[in-house]
């Protein structure tokens, strides 16, 4: 995708995403945090929290970020991992290894869910170790879950900025799974699709495209097309001009024949001679 590309058409907010905190604790790399903050940005989360970085210089992170210098520009830069997450109703620090402080350590397909919940009533914080090592001990103490992304057993360590991204785009695809299924905006009501109906049923038999013995067969069709599309307001309107025009287009052609009618040939019909 092109730099065009990503600047006009932004991710669209997913309301749970706006609470979602992403910690870099202790970053080394200030290409990272650039790369970071664009992947962030391309799922939607924008709050971004910097744990004593070790970079005096975020020029590098400003040329990663790209359209996402706003995320690095309002970015929370603190001294310590708990003044990161203070307010957040739930702290989740992501790892690759196992065992000690890590035995309880969760999948974050299976884990994303329940982050969006929490994410719907107030902050919560996704926590990321420094590139060479990741959360200590002593940093998982802050956490009260921990999340490990799948991966290959045989090279398990993502780079800083490909872990945000996978973790922010489950998380996005949790919070939309979560979102409560949509009717259109401007949904037709059912007496304006039957008039629709009646309209293009007349206009139909019109024109000779419908078998006037049996026309239900095709509006039948049509009805459940309909039903299907989920017709708006506006979308009737667009089709009742449809009828109109076909009704006009009739009438200049049974004004053009001479007293003959021309029809076009019925599905299945076949003309009495």
């Amino acid at each position: 995708m092109g730099e065009s590309e990503v600047a006009e058409a932004p991710a669209a907010e997913i309301v749970p995403l706006r609470n979602v905190r992403i910690v870099l604790v202790r970053p080394r790399g200030a290409a990272n945090i650039g790369a970071a903050a664009r992947a962030m940005k391309n799922l939607g989360v924008s709050d971004l929290a910097l744990v004593r970085p070790a970079v005096a210089r975020l020029a590098a992170a400003d040329r990663m970020a790209v359209h996402a210098r706003d995320l690095l520009r309002d970015a929370r830069v603190v001294e310590t991992l708990p003044a990161a997450v203070a307010d957040c109703h739930l702290v989740v620090g992501t790892t690759c290894r196992t065992g000690g402080y890590r035995a309880e350590i969760e999948d974050l397909a299976t884990l994303a869910p329940a982050i969006v919940e929490r994410a719907a009533a107030g902050p919560v914080a996704i926590v990321f170790g420094p590139e060479d090592h990741g959360l200590s001990n002593t940093d998982l103490r802050h956490c009260q879950r921990l999340c490990a992304i799948d991966t290959s057993d045989e090279y398990a360590s993502l780079n800083l900025a490909q872990a945000v991204l996978l973790v922010c785009w489950e998380l996005r695809r949790a919070a939309r799974d979560a979102m409560p299924a949509q009717a259109p905006v401007d949904a037709a009501p059912a007496g304006e699709v039957a008039a629709l109906l009646d309209h293009l049923q007349a206009a139909l038999l019109r024109i000779g495209y419908l078998n006037p013995q049996n026309p239900s067969h095709v509006m039948l069709a049509l009805r459940g097309l309909f039903g299907r599309a989920m017709l708006t307001t506006h979308d009737v309107r667009l089709l009742r001009g449809v009828a109109r025009q076909i009704d006009w287009a009739a009438g200049q052609a049974g004004a053009t024949s001479d007293g003959v009618e021309d029809r076009l040939p019925v599905p299945g019909h076949r003309p009495s001679s």
